[in-house]
């Protein structure tokens, strides 16, 4: 991690190694939901109140998790919340047998689960804030939240394979050494700052100073104080008019992307009829299609920040991907065949992402140093939508079915193209534009 690789760029990596494994733990759930609802009597419907926990828990604890990576920095925060993870998962598999209050035990550590992985996406916020200069921000994004598809998406036939042969607990096994392995890599790895690394070279440093949106000529003023780097704008945050916009835009986002995981296996195996091994190949495309096309977001988004500005290269890119996601919705659900259906709306997963980098790229954008708490504040947003997805979605598609389910999520996504196109983040609100930024803007 010296001079040929940038220091950023493999923290950014084990953000998506992160970021991977925080989607494994939340939805090897969904994968062993079946079994475990076929051992404890469960039923959709309680199943659904056991993803809910997760997200309540994950949306209820956001603003702390921003504050506390903006008050404690990201390599602090993100590895006590990655230890915690793991020991939810090891609870989880040491549920025992025939248990009798299996459900509410089952609710209480998906909660708390969701609590500690609530400072996963503020923490790498707080990172990208202050280690990574403002034209690569969409990519970098972008590769972080690609570990959302990689987590979600290639594990699920190693976990149906793992449940097969060796019951349902052997995949939370698995999940939570993964977890504290990585998380250890982390902790020996990372810092808050880049003046605190000592890998760090002067090139990569004045590199991340000059390209940073805020703070007046960092490279010649020398580091930011510990002061400066933790304040946070409070009010500015409170008076955002692109706040409201954004947090009912994630919500549309996270409504829609928790039918992809947590309902999406299910609704193969139970609405299109395919078997558990099918099941777990088939929704491996939400995910595949979710990580390319995050990435593909990520780095479009920069190109066009950089030829046409910020509204262009976050607003309309995103507003357009969630069009384009309704409409592969809705396709999808009436589709015939099993297998077109599967890859249609497969392909409304890869559009959905297609904005996600954008969601957090303009969190740093428009709050600079304080983006930990402003990017919390929209993600408790999206894990609402998450939250009443996970029980509304299996209720709409029992008693009106599945392409009325899929519809909701249509009309949802066009709710957040329009909420897009009032964004403005070539105003940011901490500070004086830069140079660079006021480029951009026009």
């Amino acid at each position: 991690m010296s001079g040929r690789l940038r220091i950023r760029y493999f923290l950014a990596f084990w953000l998506f190694v992160l970021s991977g494994v925080a989607f494994l733990d939340r939805t090897n759930l969904s994968i062993a939901g079946l079994q475990i609802s076929s051992e404890y009597g469960l039923g959709n419907q309680r199943l659904g109140w056991i993803f809910s926990a997760f997200l309540i828990g994950y949306a209820g604890f956001q603003l702390p998790a921003g504050w506390l990576s903006a008050r404690f920095g990201p390599r602090k925060v993100l590895t006590l919340g990655v230890f915690s993870w793991g020991i939810a998962t090891v609870v989880t598999a040491l549920l025992p047998t025939h248990f009798q209050y299996a459900m509410f035990l089952l609710i209480g550590v998906r909660f708390l689960l969701g609590a500690g992985e609530s400072v996963i996406y503020p923490a790498a916020n707080q990172f990208v804030a202050r280690w990574v200069p403002l034209k690569e921000r969409g990519f970098i994004n972008g590769l972080i939240f690609a570990g959302v598809g990689a987590g979600s998406g290639l594990t699920p036939p190693f976990l149906a394979w793992l449940i097969t042969q060796h019951g349902w607990r052997a995949a939370f096994w698995f999940s939570a050494f993964v977890g504290f392995a990585v998380g250890a890599v982390w902790w020996w790895t990372a810092r808050d700052t880049p003046e605190e690394h000592p890998a760090m070279t002067a090139k990569e440093l004045v590199e991340i100073r000059d390209g940073l949106s805020y703070g007046t000529a960092p490279a010649k003023q020398g580091a930011p104080s510990k002061q400066d780097s933790t304040k946070i704008s409070w009010g500015a945050i409170l008076r955002s008019r692109d706040l409201p916009a954004l947090v009912i835009g994630y919500f549309a986002f996270g409504y829609i992307a928790w039918i992809f995981f947590g309902w999406f296996f299910l609704y193969l195996a139970q609405a299109r009829g395919f078997d558990l091994k099918s099941s777990a190949l088939y929704a491996m495309l939400p995910s595949l299609c979710m990580t390319v096309f995050c990435l593909i977001g990520g780095a479009l988004s920069d190109r066009l920040t950089a030829r046409y500005g910020l509204r262009v290269g976050r607003c309309r890119l995103a507003s357009v991907s969630l069009v384009l996601t309704s409409i592969f919705l809705v396709l999808g659900s009436q589709a015939h065949s099993p297998q077109w259906a599967g890859v249609i709306l497969a392909g409304g997963a890869g559009a959905l992402y297609l904005s996600q980098s954008s969601f957090w790229s303009v969190s740093v954008d428009i709050a600079g140093r304080s983006s930990g708490i402003f990017s919390s504040v929209v993600n408790t947003g999206g894990q609402l939508g998450g939250a009443l997805t996970a029980s509304l979605t299996p209720w709409i598609a029992k008693r009106y079915g599945w392409t009325t389910a899929f519809g909701v999520a249509a009309t949802l996504a066009l709710i957040g193209a329009a909420c897009w196109m009032t964004v403005h983040p070539e105003r940011p609100f901490q500070e004086e534009l830069t140079p660079e930024q006021e480029l951009l803007a026009k």
